[in-house]
């Protein structure tokens, strides 16, 4: 299991940029991931049992119990070499959802916490191997389920890259431990955040379309998964576009864990309207997730939007002259009219 560790190498020239590259440093080192069990110069295993060698540990324990093992970490250069020893907790990496575990300075909860090797440091002669014993001594208040990670051997050596920056690197490889802890098993799975970007050509038929499925798959129960994904999308009518089992699926999904993954789409609609459905399964759980898309080519769409545009300029300015014609016209002044006087009969005289 391979680690890389990025670290600075002691470059007079660069030493006005130390705290910026220190903290460049410290994220990289965080992200490192754990790939193999030997990087061709060391190697971490278990120590074999009276059948046959064991690939990993394999681990049952009940609360409070505490379990011995042993590991042995070979040199296979000629020259000794000299190991910092710790135990770790796995995870699953953002980009691709592979296994890693990590790095020393990072809080562990689970493994990473109850195992302690006997030994923090060890040197292993040329071409020899070197057994140290370990303990994991489970809580008493420990979750049931699967507590995946590793017995980490760290060469503190910083190796030059060879460039031109001032970045080395410190490699490390661990054995992997699959703990569980005995009780409940719960297997459970979800499919969160479907979104599909498009990228369409500004004519129709004048290129290729593609989109990019982008999805969220979480393992929201305590046991570890292998899960499968299938992609199914539907056009107008119920028409199927698409259906095809993903491959860029991490094989092993660790409890709590959660990856954000993609998926292209070749040769994608371009006028169409439907949804992407997509549906992970695993042991005795299987959960799907769907959107909606509406495919339309960007010069329609800018069509449409100008034609909106101006139906909308020219439906405003009708009702303003309607407006005016229908509304009511200005008062006249009223005629001006001599006031009645009444005349008065002339008396009738005695």
């Amino acid at each position: 299991m391979r680690k890389p560790y990025v670290l600075l190498l002691p470059l007079l020239p660069l030493l006005p940029l130390l705290p910026l590259l220190l903290s460049v440093l410290s994220v990289l080192f965080a992200a490192a991931p754990a790939r193999a069990a030997d990087n061709g110069s060391w190697s971490v295993q278990p120590v074999s049992s009276a059948v046959a060698a064991r690939p990993y540990f394999y681990v049952s324990a009940d609360r409070g119990q505490t379990v011995r093992d042993q590991v042995v970490v070979v040199n296979r250069t000629d020259a000794p070499l000299t190991f910092r020893l710790y135990a770790a907790d796995a995870y699953n990496t953002a980009r691709d959802g592979g296994f890693a575990v990590r790095t020393p300075g990072e809080r562990m909860r689970g493994v990473g916490a109850w195992a302690k090797p006997a030994k923090d440091r060890v040197t292993v002669p040329g071409g020899k191997s070197v057994t140290v014993p370990f303990t994991i001594r489970v809580p008493a208040d420990a979750e049931p389920g699967d507590h995946p990670g590793a017995i980490v051997a760290l060469d503190e050596r910083v190796e030059n890259t060879g460039g031109k920056v001032a970045l080395g690197v410190r490699r490390a490889v661990g054995a992997r431990i699959y703990l569980q802890v005995s009780g409940p098993r719960l297997p459970a799975l979800a499919v969160e955040d479907v979104r599909l970007g498009y990228d369409r050509p500004l004519v129709p038929g004048l290129g290729d379309s593609t989109a990019t499925i982008s999805y969220t798959l979480r393992n929201t129960g305590n046991v570890t998964l292998d899960p499968t994904v299938e992609l199914r999308a539907r056009g107008l009518f119920g028409r199927t576009l698409l259906a095809r089992d993903l491959s860029a699926v991490p094989a092993e999904l660790l409890p709590g864990q959660r990856v954000r993954l993609t998926e292209p789409w070749r040769n994608a609609p371009q006028l169409d309207w439907g949804d992407v459905t997509l549906t992970a399964s695993a042991r005795d759980t299987r959960e799907s997730a769907s959107t909606s898309f509406l495919a339309l080519p960007w010069l329609l769409v800018a069509v449409a939007f100008l034609a909106g545009l101006v139906g909308g300029v020219l439906l405003v300015r009708a009702r303003r002259a309607r407006a005016r014609r229908s509304g009511p016209g200005r008062p006249s002044r009223p005629a001006r009219t001599t006031p009645f006087r009444r005349r008065s009969s002339p008396s009738a005289r005695p």
